[in-house]
């Protein structure tokens, strides 16, 4: 089994309704932060929001 490298981030997606929801998982600790946003936004601009909440999150818990 191989290891996640250090600051590899999973990024799904899913359109809910007039909604997308993106969801940013780091891989190398498993914590995941959500986001919403309008149907309509680029995917970019979700995931960079996804990506800057879960460094947030990462530093609030110390990783």
């Amino acid at each position: 089994m191989v290891s996640p490298n250090a600051g590899e981030i999973y990024i799904e997606f899913f359109v809910i309704g007039p909604q997308m929801k993106a969801v940013a998982v780091d891989a190398a600790t498993g914590v995941e932060v959500t986001v919403f946003g309008p149907k309509t936004v680029s995917r970019l601009e979700l995931q960079n929001l996804a990506v800057r909440k879960l460094k947030m999150r990462l530093k609030q818990l110390g990783h």
